[in-house]
């Protein structure tokens, strides 16, 4: 028998527990069982270790694990070369071991003789003890014997999994008698499907990982992110918009927004952008003519400022400063701006600074 055999006679486990004791925390169920191994591991771990293990390794994971869950199986458990799969039906367990040596037929016509990996499958159906996710049991032992008595490539079945599945599969056993085989009391009648009769099957397609679709919680904390994103940016965009900008000494600047002007669409060559500004000129309320260059700092400070938010569209300052000094009052002045230079709001009003007497 190949190393790495994970399958112990009478249902004896590694810890040393007996079918008897796993009985006491164990439930019985019938199940059919599929025992696997690799034909000739020992050689082909010595002559490439590495590359056996991982190819066996993605055979499992591409292929056989697909293949069992496709036929409603379940993996027991793997070891080395060894592999225990439970089925709730013989017909699928039989069918899916079937398709399993068809397919490596088909994989091992393209890999040289010495690297080709050829299984050995026995399937039985019995009274198993489970324990947890494993099972122990006569059961379980008679697959593993019964695979020892198949040849690479091939099946053998024990009669009772022979008379279940009747004509429902269209597989040819030969009879093989009865077989007596280690640690079991009773000889065991088996049947064999032979590697011949496996290339003879139609070929196999290999099913395909669906890829798991996203969870729904995940969605949910993934809209709740972009919602929170747009939350804060948009309030940061506010926060910004009616801030203080300039020298930490001025007052706040009462600022004058112009509604937005509406123009007939035969007269609007192009829509202005989204969020067009102009800053007009602020007017030096002070009795001191050397203030006036405060009132300009904030409307350059505003204007570069407003420059930045994303998607706006900023009057340039030389365009802006043709309004400086215009006897007209805020709320016409803003308008008229805004008509002029096809801007969707305009800001300005008078700035005044205490603290600035000179000594």
């Amino acid at each position: 028998m190949a190393q790495g055999r994970a399958f112990n006679d009478r249902g004896i486990d590694r810890s040393g527990r007996s079918d008897e004791a796993t009985a006491l925390t164990g439930t019985r169920r019938l199940a059919a069982i599929l025992a696997a191994d690799v034909a000739g591991y020992s050689r082909l771990m010595g002559a490439d270790e590495q590359g056996t293990f991982d190819r066996l390794r993605a055979l499992h994971r591409e292929f056989i694990e697909p293949k069992v869950s496709e036929h409603h199986g379940r993996i027991v458990k793997t070891t080395g070369d060894g592999m225990l799969v439970e089925f709730s039906s013989v017909v699928d367990a039989v069918r899916c071991g079937a398709e399993i040596q068809r397919a490596m037929v088909d994989c091992n016509a393209e890999t040289t003789e010495d690297k080709r990996i050829t299984f050995r499958i026995g399937v039985n159906l019995g009274d198993v003890i489970a324990d947890g996710d494993d099972i122990f049991g006569d059961g379980v032992n008679i697959a593993a014997r019964l695979e020892g008595l198949a040849e690479p490539g091939g099946i053998c079945i024990s009669r009772t999994v022979r008379d279940h599945i009747g004509d429902r599969l269209p597989y040819t056993f030969d009879d093989l008698g009865e077989q007596g085989v280690k640690n079991i009391a009773q000889p065991v009648h088996a049947y064999a499907l032979s590697a011949a009769a496996v290339a003879c099957l139609p070929e196999v397609t290999v099913p395909l990982r669906a890829p798991s679709p996203p969870s729904r919680p995940n969605n949910l904390r993934l809209a709740a992110f972009v919602a929170s994103a747009v939350a804060l940016i948009a309030i940061g965009i506010s926060v910004w918009w009616v801030w203080p900008k300039g020298n930490s000494s001025a007052v706040p600047v009462q600022a004058t927004a112009a509604t937005e002007v509406q123009h007939p669409p035969a007269i609007e060559a192009k829509s202005a952008p989204r969020l067009s500004i102009v800053v007009l000129p602020f007017s030096n309320l002070s009795s001191d003519p050397d203030q006036e260059y405060f009132a300009d700092g904030i409307t350059d400070d505003l204007t570069t400022d407003l420059s930045r938010i994303s998607g706006s569209f900023v009057i340039a300052r030389t365009t802006a400063f043709t309004y400086k000094g215009k006897p007209t009052d805020a709320g016409r002045s803003a308008a008229s701006s805004v008509s002029a230079m096809s801007s969707k709001a305009a800001y300005g009003g008078p700035a005044t600074r205490f603290g600035s007497t000179r000594s």
